[in-house]
Formats: C-alpha cells, sequence, structure tokens
C-alpha cells in the first residue's frame, strides 16, 4: 500500500467539515471518499476497498461509535480513527475500547490531520505484515474423547472416574451438543466391562411403534413380516452398556417395560412367553429436566428414581472458558489435516468473539463452524471477519422510518437466513411463512 494513494472514507454530518478535510487529504495525494452518515460510509464499505476510515463521534441516529466497532468486526484491512469536537476523557476511552486507534479533537490544523492519518495507515501496514498471535497454551484430557481444563468439566471428570468403578444405572444430563454420549463412552472404557460392547440407542429417533421390537428383540411370527427371530439392543449388549439418548422422548407405556428391565434384570422379546436375563449396565441421556417432566406427569416418577443414581450434568460450552480456545485448536488442526495443510491461526480478536458467542448449539456447533472456516477459508490465519456473520458486531444503518415495508421484510428474510446458514426450511420455519411463500418473496427481491 502506497501512503499518498491510501484509500480513506470521511464520514461527518457536517457538510463544511467533510469539504474541508476532503480537501486537506486529496491535496497529498489520498483517495479520498466521504459519506454524512453511518448508513451511507457501511453502504460505500461494502462496494469499494477502504485503507482508513475518519469518523465523527456525535452524528444523528446512529453514532461514530457504532461505526467503529462495525468497521473493527466486519473489516480485517481497514483502520480507524476518531475525530470530535466534544472531547472528553470517557469519550476518548470508549472509542479506543471499540477499536479506534486515534482520537482527533476539533479544530485541528491540516499537520495534525496528516499527521494522525499517517500514524493510523502506518499501524493497518504494520498489523498486515505482522504473524499472527501465538496460540494460547491449555491442557487437552483425550483419556476420554473429551477436551477441556475448566473447572466444570473438571467436575465432570471426577464424576466419570467414580461412575467408571461401579455398575450403578447412570442419568446424564445437559444441552443438545454438549458430548452427553462421549461422557457415557468414558465412563464405559474406563470400566471393568470395557471389553464389551458400547450399544448406543437414540430413542427419540426410533418410531414408536418400533421402539419395543428394536429394544427387546422379537420372536419369529410375532406380527406381519417377522420371518425369523431377531435379538434387540439389550441382548447386543449383554456384557456391558445400552446407552439410551434422549431418554424422555419415549412413551409411557414404554417407560413401564424400562423398569421392570432395571427391576428385574430380564427382557420380554416381542411374541415371546417367556423373559430372558440380560446382564447390562444402563446409561441414559437427556437434554429436558425430568424432574419438571414428573411434575407435569410426562414421565414415570419410578423411572426417574432408578435411573439417576448416579446422575452427571454436562456444562454448556459457554460456561466452560478458556476450553472454548482449546477445542478450536483442536478441531482446525484436524480439519486442516484432512485438507492436507496447516492449521490457520485465530487472531486474540476473533477467539474473544468465539468466546463472548452463546453457543446453543454448543460443541456440535464449534465443531461445524471450524470445519466451514478451515474448509472455506484460504489464509493462514482467521479473523473476526472471516466469523458467521451472525457473530460479529453489525451497525445499525438508519432508524428505518425512511423505508418501505418490503425494504423492512426483504433485510429481515436476508438476515433470517443468513441466521441459518442458508437452510430455506429452517429460515421459513422461523418467519412463520411455507417455503413456497418464501420462495416468492425472494424472486421479488
Amino acid at each position: 500500500m502506497a501512503e499518498d494513494r491510501a484509500a480513506i472514507l470521511v464520514v461527518d454530518d457536517t457538510p463544511d467539515t467533510l469539504e474541508v478535510v476532503r480537501r486537506n487529504l486529496t491535496s497529498r495525494g489520498f483517495r479520498v471518499y466521504t459519506a454524512p452518515d453511518v448508513g451511507g460510509a457501511i453502504r460505500l464499505l461494502e462496494s469499494a476497498p477502504v485503507d482508513l476510515v475518519i469518523t465523527d463521534l456525535k452524528m444523528p441516529r446512529v453514532s461514530g461509535l457504532d461505526l467503529v466497532r462495525h468497521v473493527r468486526e466486519n473489516l480485517r484491512e481497514t483502520e480507524i480513527m476518531m475525530m470530535t469536537g466534544y472531547a472528553s476523557v470517557t469519550g476518548a476511552v470508549e472509542a479506543m475500547k471499540v477499536g479506534a486507534e486515534e482520537y482527533l479533537v476539533k479544530p485541528f490544523t491540516e499537520d495534525e490531520l496528516l499527521a494522525a492519518v499517517r500514524r493510523s495507515l502506518a499501524k493497518l501496514l504494520t498489523r498486515r505484515v505482522r504473524p499472527a498471535a501465538p496460540q494460547a497454551s491449555g491442557t487437552q484430557y483425550a483419556e476420554y474423547g473429551l477436551m477441556g481444563d475448566s473447572a466444570a468439566l473438571r467436575g465432570v471428570f471426577r464424576s466419570i472416574e467414580k461412575a467408571a468403578g461401579t455398575s450403578a444405572t447412570v442419568l446424564i444430563s445437559g444441552e443438545s451438543g454438549t458430548g452427553k454420549e462421549l461422557v457415557a463412552r468414558a465412563i464405559h472404557y474406563s470400566s471393568p466391562r470395557a471389553s464389551a460392547p458400547f450399544v448406543p440407542v437414540n430413542c427419540g429417533g426410533i418410531p414408536e411403534g418400533l421402539l419395543e421390537s428394536e429394544l427387546f428383540g422379537y420372536v419369529k411370527g410375532s406380527f406381519t413380516g417377522a420371518n425369523e427371530s431377531r435379538a434387540g439392543f439389550f441382548q447386543t449388549a449383554d456384557g456391558g452398556p445400552i446407552f439410551l439418548d434422549e431418554i424422555a422422548e419415549t412413551s409411557l407405556p414404554m417407560q413401564v417395560k424400562l423398569l421392570r428391565v432395571l427391576q428385574d434384570r430380564e427382557v420380554y422379546m416381542v411374541g415371546a412367553t417367556r423373559s430372558r436375563k440380560v446382564d447390562v449396565r444402563i446409561v441414559a441421556a437427556t437434554n429436558k429436566t425430568l424432574s419438571t417432566l414428573v411434575a407435569k406427569d410426562q414421565f414415570r416418577e419410578d423411572l426417574f428414581f432408578r435411573l439417576s443414581v448416579i446422575t452427571i450434568a454436562v456444562p454448556p460450552l459457554r460456561e466452560r472458558g478458556d476450553d472454548i480456545l482449546l477445542l478450536v485448536r483442536h478441531f482446525a488442526k484436524r480439519f486442516a489435516e484432512e485438507q492436507g495443510r496447516p492449521a490457520p491461526k485465530f487472531t486474540d480478536a476473533a477467539v474473544e468473539v468465539l468466546r463472548g458467542y452463546n453457543w446453543p448449539g454448543n460443541v456440535r456447533e464449534l465443531e461445524n463452524i471450524v470445519r466451514r472456516l478451515v474448509v472455506m477459508h484460504d489464509g493462514d490465519r482467521i479473523d473476526v471477519p472471516d466469523l458467521p456473520a451472525l457473530m460479529r458486531y453489525s451497525a445499525p444503518r438508519e432508524n428505518g422510518v425512511h423505508r418501505t415495508l418490503a425494504e423492512v421484510e426483504g433485510e429481515h428474510i436476508r438476515n433470517v437466513l443468513a441466521g441459518v446458514g442458508g437452510n430455506k426450511s429452517k429460515a421459513a420455519e422461523i418467519l412463520g411463512i411455507d417455503r413456497k411463500t418464501l420462495r416468492e418473496k425472494l424472486r421479488r427481491e
């Protein structure tokens, strides 16, 4: 970047200020764009590469601080500086906090303006050539297929160790994507039954009419299509554990049958007249609060007590602190190896955004996002602008008063689509319309 050919965007709601700054910078060889407000600035930034944004602090509707943050979190190759006629320590601190490297107080001389611009461009050049910051270190717990060193996860590891030394029934709770099956596998492979098969069953993924025969098996001729006897998951798991995932999705009649297995350690195959003994350890998991379902008569209380001899609550990712960084590095390395190239580095700013995100999909969501970043990104480092749009800050462009209903609706549809990764079915569900209506609205865009 030749300094005297750098592209600069000046944003101020005062026409005289815009003209003075534009004239001073143009005379020194800079390419200068101007915008009277934040909305206009963002539209210009989307259409042309800009090296430096110079923005006023006080502007109607959307302030310069919003623009500073928007640039910092969406434009990797753009520096930003603030100018204001309302100088204060608080204003300067706030501007620096959200990302403004320079703070220029009005009125300023041409020399002061040029000096500040050159300092900003020098910082931009340094950032462009500086290697990525070293990644933070951490402890990896790969022994159980789980990773992390947070206090919350260390508590889970202690529970795993205790559960592995017994044959007691275990109930694992936690949000979707937290790794409940990994915990169940860790218990099994650390136990005396480790040589026996681990049999996972997704109770919510098997139709109710088939679940009994899948779990307990059936004898020949017990129903149409039963041309031979077939063992169920409980017989397959004999000597080891059966992992009943989404146990809350089972019906009350099925819960009665599961209770019998827990009490008597025997199963009745569909169509059989005699029971069969099984030596099976039951590990169940749920993303719902079973005690609440019991209070609503949606889950049997006696089965709940039988299942919850040992309980393990797997923490959501948002409560695991620096574990996020360990997982990001682990997944980035793994997926980069699949691509046959070095793992990209995540900048400190990107890591902070990842740490501050709520992670509704937990570790599974993090894994999918890192996979997408590694596959789609060509550089050797990943910064905030590379992250999904729903993680980045976006300044409000206008107050919306002067836009048509169709414009507001179109923008909302685009935002929803971006938030669900382009999944039209999911977007239609969130918008409360069917896919056909969504397609028609998109065609009118």
